[in-house]
């Protein structure tokens, strides 16, 4: 059997969430992702890199666990982006050797991070 050129890196994330519906249009506008419905308690999402899933199972982990470090060519649109979608930024932007970042809350409670170089 051949092996896969995705052997042995993340192939998917998952966020367990308290409503779909909310995080689709949070994420949608904070970074363009799409979306796929595959019924009521579950939705694919599309970066343009990488799939994932919201799944209808409850609040989400707001500590604790992976950080999600997401990319942006222009860190201070998408920190307006987030938050005028909603998102509470935890930690401003700052500067560490190679570039800067920001940490933000989504409506479920989930930290993630926004890089960007320098």
């Amino acid at each position: 059997m051949a092996k896969s050129s995705n052997d042995k890196r993340i192939d998917y994330i998952e966020f367990s969430v308290g409503d779909i519906a909310r995080s689709r249009d949070f994420y949608g506008k904070a970074f363009d992702w799409s979306f796929k419905d595959y019924g009521p308690g579950y939705c694919e999402f599309n970066d343009g890199r990488l799939t994932g899933g919201f799944a209808l199972g409850g609040q989400g982990k707001a500590a604790g666990g992976p950080l999600v470090i997401l990319y942006a060519d222009k860190l201070d649109e998408i920190q307006r982006r987030v938050e005028e979608a909603g998102g509470k930024i935890v930690k401003p932007a700052y500067s560490f050797p190679g570039g800067r970042r920001f940490h933000f809350c989504d409506p479920d409670g989930y930290e993630l991070a926004v890089w960007s170089e320098r």
